[in-house]
């Protein structure tokens, strides 16, 4: 039994904090995972630009409302849904994903949740567990179920690394050159077919 973990920012749909940091005209945002291995560090700087500029989950959620999934995404997404179970594991918030994966068609996710003050700032945000792509994969493994992982950034690694098999998605140059064993693909079609060629191994 195969179960495809995908990570949903940069793979199926377009980075929320670039989409945000292009809204607000504030570029320190664009800075993402791809950018920053260490998460920890990378949301507290967002945190801080948050409050800094005295912006709150709302001006967030109603960028959110504007972003549509990438061209293509939702029908991968179907096609490889109807060939075995797939699970979003993504470091994004309830909060963010909630309208998106509305778009996608109702996929599972599983991922994190921000903390927000009554007044609608975020304060902090907790993780579902520490390392939960790759703690995640694991578990799955633990119950008898092979996984095949896909992303686009520094957070995927582990996920990626752990499964029987891996592939980076729309990832970024210096990423393929540091992973140079691992498949890259641009095109959900090419995803799909490697995808697909391991079901049938």
């Amino acid at each position: 039994m195969y179960i495809t973990c995908l990570d949903m920012e940069g793979v199926l749909v377009p980075e929320i904090w670039i989409a945000f940091a292009e809204a607000t005209g504030i570029p320190e945002l664009k800075r993402t995972t791809r950018d920053e291995p260490d998460y920890d560090k990378l949301m507290q700087f967002r945190l801080n630009i948050l409050k800094e500029h005295g912006l709150g989950l709302k001006q967030i959620q109603d960028v959110i409302a504007t972003i549509d999934p990438i061209p293509g995404a939702k029908e991968f997404l179907d096609e490889l849904r109807s060939q075995c179970q797939v699970i979003i594991l993504s470091d994004t918030f309830e909060q963010f994903a909630s309208p998106l994966i509305k778009k996608l068609g109702m996929p599972t996710i599983f991922c994190n949740t921000l903390e927000v003050a009554p007044d609608g700032s975020i304060t902090g945000y907790r993780m579902r567990v520490e390392k939960s792509k790759y703690t995640t994969v694991k578990a799955l493994q633990s119950i008898g179920y092979e996984t095949i992982a896909s992303g686009d950034s520094h957070n995927d690694m582990g996920m990626i690394r752990a499964s029987k098999a891996g592939f980076l998605f729309k990832s970024t140059d210096q990423i393929k050159k540091d992973n140079p064993d691992l498949e890259a693909f641009e095109e959900y079609d090419d995803l799909l077919n490697a995808i697909k060629k391991v079901l049938a191994e």
